[in-house]
């Protein structure tokens, strides 16, 4: 592989990887009968199994009718000009209307996407057409406003300013990042045998061979236990600049969001392509991979001070040290804690009504533009 002077921050694309062998996030499943579904890895693995389904990414993807902010929410509206879009309760479901004051079209929503925790966007069907929704809950707002990128400010029509259809292969990248096992037959999307939100085997592959091993492995007394451990793939074994890939498989890596010409402040939100361009990013290093600071199976925290001790991996302590071989970044000649509010800072991403941690890792100068 050669990219000149990115070849290391770059990495491969999504694409890319989907199309070397072996487990990777958003793979089409050969056969869904090899997957063995939560319960079973719960078996073993109780203690992580309980955390990770309080995870956001484990509710990132539910039917409508389950949706706690629909649930909760009985005003939901938003206006732009002469269109009203609003949300009802009606019983299990909740009806999408939007009216230009002379008609009203209508649809029960379907899908929901995204935990709430930051917001929640819609799909709906009609005659048999997957659409989704112009208008996102979000939890700043604690009301509606346009899906993010999808803002259109003079429609053509109603249906138009209701929402815009989505064709299959974008339905199957969408729920190949939310869910687990949504195909596609004869151009129609098949979500039957769905496992609903980031699951164990999601990340980690099917997992029926496993677990037919460890069990017999049980029974044995742990013989075989190796051997087990081999047939489930282990996604922290991966090189840094893999395991930021892998994560960036849903999240976007380097190569995606330069392929889809993300710039500016929206690329914040991209926070391996953001991680991978920091200068201390440098040949990749697993003290600055996402798992470093973020564990998977585990509700993200939101503690700044908590980081710190991730930044001192790679930072001496004190200005009077001199960095070494371990520690080769210099002290801070500002401060000795919450090392993420100036090096990291929160910024504003307006469509997503927000403010997400940038993890390009950088100095950060007042008024200075916020770097592609």
């Amino acid at each position: 592989m050669t990219f000149g002077c990115v070849s290391v921050r770059a990495q491969l694309s999504t694409d890319d990887h989907l199309a070397e062998p072996g487990w990777w996030p958003r793979r089409k499943p050969a056969d869904l009968k090899e997957f063995a579904g939560n319960a079973a890895c719960a078996k073993c693995h109780s203690r992580i199994a309980a955390s990770q389904k309080n995870t956001a990414m484990a509710g990132t993807l539910m039917h409508a009718s389950d949706a706690r902010v629909l649930h909760s929410h009985s005003d939901l509206a938003f206006r732009n000009g002469k269109y009203l879009y609003q949300f009802k309760p009606r019983g299990d479901d909740t009806q999408f209307t939007v009216s230009d004051g002379e008609r009203t079209l209508a649809a029960d929503l379907v899908w929901a996407f995204g935990s709430g925790n930051l917001g929640q966007s819609y799909l709906f069907q009609q005659n048999g057409v997957y659409r989704e929704s112009r208008v996102t809950f979000f939890n700043s707002l604690q009301n509606l406003h346009f899906t993010p990128t999808r803002a259109l400010l003079s429609p053509h029509d109603l249906t138009e300013a209701m929402s815009r259809p989505v064709d299959t292969s974008e339905l199957l990248r969408c729920f190949s990042c939310h869910s687990l096992g949504v195909q596609a037959t004869g151009g129609q999307l098949d979500t039957s045998n769905a496992a609903l939100g980031v699951t164990c085997e999601a990340c980690h592959g099917p997992g029926r061979r496993h677990v037919q091993a460890m069990e017999a492995s049980q029974l044995q007394g742990g013989i075989g236990d190796e051997e087990g451990g081999k047939l489930i793939f282990n996604p922290g074994s991966l090189s840094p600049g893999d395991s930021v890939d892998f994560c960036g498989s849903c999240h976007g890596t380097w190569w995606d969001t330069k392929q889809a010409h993300i710039t500016g402040v929206a690329n914040v939100r991209v926070q391996p392509y953001r991680l991978m361009s920091s200068r201390c990013w440098g040949d990749g290093d697993a003290r600055l991979t996402c798992i470093a600071c973020h564990n998977p199976h585990e509700p993200l925290s939101k503690d700044t001070a908590g980081y710190d001790l991730k930044c001192l991996a790679c930072h001496v302590a004190s200005p009077k040290a001199k960095p070494t071989k371990e520690l080769p970044g210099a002290a801070c000649p500002v401060a000795t804690k919450d090392c993420l509010t100036c090096h990291m800072p929160k910024m504003e991403i307006p469509d997503m009504h927000t403010a997400f941690v940038d993890h390009l890792i950088r100095v950060v100068r007042p008024g200075a533009p916020i770097p592609n």
